[in-house]
């Protein structure tokens, strides 16, 4: 069960979840604790730890809107969020994967904060309302890469695993 900690409305740019005042800082490490820093009060909440990991942003559609910068995604994944929106802007979302973001395109979703949410692959259950939302899956290569933990890790363990497959064929 995950609770919606924060929901916002439509055409939330990547400006809004990772302000460009503070692109200086790009490390993942560090980008965390500028997420939503235009919302002073979620922002302290995150980087106090009073938010606990695998909770839930909700949103509408074009979710990251706005530039390509990669730090939105990682602020977001640094406090292991996990993002239910109508819809997502291309680039953001092809970001968030590649960082292993968890995003769950839910067309109907409609939860407030507070909500308690059960998150199926095929479907949005809101434990507070009794209401049930399709969802919309990710390609199954997508999926992977997230499950992965991101890019990088996937790419590695597919290596890893092309390299036991070579040992084995020589023995």
């Amino acid at each position: 069960m995950a609770r919606v900690v924060l929901k916002l409305g439509d055409d939330i740019s990547t400006d809004i979840i990772y302000p460009g005042r503070f692109m200086a800082t790009v490390l993942p490490s560090e980008t965390p604790q500028y997420a939503f820093a235009d919302y002073p009060e979620f922002n302290e909440k995150l980087k106090n730890r009073e938010i606990p990991p695998g909770s839930v942003v909700v949103a509408g559609k074009n979710f990251g809107c706005g530039s390509s910068r990669e730090q939105a995604a990682s602020c977001l994944k640094g406090y292991d969020l996990i993002v239910v929106a109508r819809n997502f802007a291309r680039i953001f979302m092809q970001n968030a994967i590649n960082l292993g973001l968890r995003l769950v395109v839910c067309p109907q979703i409609e939860a407030e904060e507070g909500d308690e949410l059960e998150i199926r692959p095929d479907k949005v259950i809101n434990k507070t309302s009794g209401q049930e939302f399709t969802v919309e899956p990710l390609p199954a290569a997508r999926q992977a890469i997230i499950e992965a933990g991101g890019l990088i890790p996937y790419t590695r363990q597919r290596l890893l695993a092309m390299r036991g497959k070579k040992k084995k064929s020589r023995a």
